[in-house]
């Protein structure tokens, strides 16, 4: 058992795993349309030409991942800086991560809805998203071995569909595979960066539980690079299928859908629909799994109230921190869209990742470190230049949050010094 009472029962499939479904989610269901319509036959090379910004940004991270054992991830690589920069960068990944969960639960309800109608109606649809998440939740609170298992399940529910649409597309399709295109203009890329940037984002997700993980240092390294790479490879298959089977146009609304439609028939448009729902599902299991370690970690360090470090004496996990992400993950995502609460989780991710690069000069001096955290730095500054007013005052509302809860603990910490204050006479 480590330390804090928590169980190593994380392995390197376990954090590949968890890794995996922080980055694959609602997103590949959506962008092969909108690729094809707007690159043609050169999409299926911009998942590994858009992996390359996203590897500087992993690379260094992973050093930090490989100096650290303790949970919380980016919260213990900011540490360093002090409580203030620990809590800061702590609460702003939990707000990308809950707002991401948030956002793939109303995808999860939009799908459910097209295999049964009364899903569609607003009852239906809260009553959706609060059965996902109570769901998960359930599974976590009962303990991290079971969630990894479920983890292990969805991953290959929702992986092997993909691939299996992907490789029948390009053996059965008569138009074959889609011929090579030219580069597309620098405009054309910049103006399409951050929808592709967030395909990718979510590997750091197995960095948070590393007190649960066994051998951390080299575990979690390992998963976050092998993630990103296999899931550069996926993207590109499936982006390769489809353009081999659809023809140019416009997007559908359910483009891998529609493609397995196009193969298979009505049947193979329900399989894809319930591949989704099994995607979005590990998507939000994976957060549940992770992110609540975050508010665990924070309450380890005193910046955060006490209640959000207490851990269950039967499983073994922070119980409340998964509670109450719980809570407000379901009230997120039934007050606002997909689009603003993933735009959100992009931009605030971009804060944490140029955080914890930061701090890996100071970890591990030398040239090499230094010139791994200006170029991660460099594409978190570019990418976050891209963002909308509405993302910079939700974001003003969580650090608000933050900053509340924080003089809470504060305020606790004080009441616990003065009863602990021995009496002088």
């Amino acid at each position: 058992m480590a330390e804090g009472g928590l169980r190593r029962d994380i392995g390197l499939t376990g954090s590949a795993f968890l890794a995996f479904n922080g980055i694959v989610g609602a997103g590949i269901f959506g962008l092969p349309g909108q690729l094809h319509e707007k690159f043609g036959g050169f999409a299926p090379w911009l998942f590994l030409l858009f992996a390359v910004p996203i590897l500087l940004i992993a690379l260094p991270f992973a050093r930090l991942a490989a100096m650290h054992s303790a949970t919380g991830g980016p919260v213990a690589y900011v540490a360093p800086f002090g409580p203030i920069a620990s809590f800061q960068t702590g609460w702003l990944y939990y707000a990308a991560r809950i707002t991401a969960l948030a956002a793939n639960a109303n995808i999860f309800a939009t799908y459910a809805a097209t295999l049964w109608s009364p899903l569609g109606t607003s009852v239906g649809r809260g009553a959706t998203i609060i059965a996902l998440v109570a769901l998960l939740s359930w599974i976590n609170v009962v303990g991290v071995k079971r969630a990894i298992r479920a983890l292990d399940l969805l991953t290959l529910l929702k992986a092997l569909p993909l691939i299996g649409l992907a490789l029948w597309g390009l053996g059965h399709a008569a138009r074959g595979l889609p011929p090579p295109e030219p580069v597309p203009p620098l405009s054309a890329l910049e103006a399409n960066a951050l929808l592709l940037l967030y395909a990718f984002v979510g590997f750091e997700n197995a960095s948070v539980p590393a007190e649960e993980t066994a051998n951390p240092g080299r575990t979690i390294p390992r998963a976050m690079i092998f993630t990103i790479l296999a899931t550069a490879a996926l993207y590109m298959l499936v982006q390769l299928g489809y353009a081999a089977v659809m023809p140019p146009g416009p997007a559908p609304a359910a483009p891998l859908a529609a493609c397995a439609e196009a193969l298979w028939g009505p049947a193979g448009a329900g399989l894809l629909a319930l591949t989704a729902l099994v995607s979005v599902a590990g998507n939000v299991g994976s957060s549940m799994t992770s992110t609540p370690r975050v508010t665990y970690a924070l309450s380890q360090q005193g910046a955060l109230p006490g209640w959000f470090g207490r851990i269950g004496a039967r499983s073994g996990v922070p119980a409340n921190s998964i509670l109450f992400m719980a809570i407000v993950g379901s009230a997120l995502a039934l007050a606002w869209g997909f689009l603003g609460l993933a735009a959100f989780s992009t931009f605030a991710r971009l804060f944490v990742y140029a955080a914890c690069l930061t701090a890996l000069p100071r970890a591990r001096p030398g040239l090499l470190s230094w010139g791994l955290a200006l170029a991660g730095i460099g594409v978190c500054v570019w990418t976050a230049t891209q963002s909308k007013t509405e993302s910079w005052a939700m974001l003003g509302g969580f650090l608000i949050a933050g900053f509340l809860l924080y003089g809470l603990a504060r305020i606790q910490r004080g009441r616990t010094g003065e009863q602990n204050r021995p009496n002088q006479s």
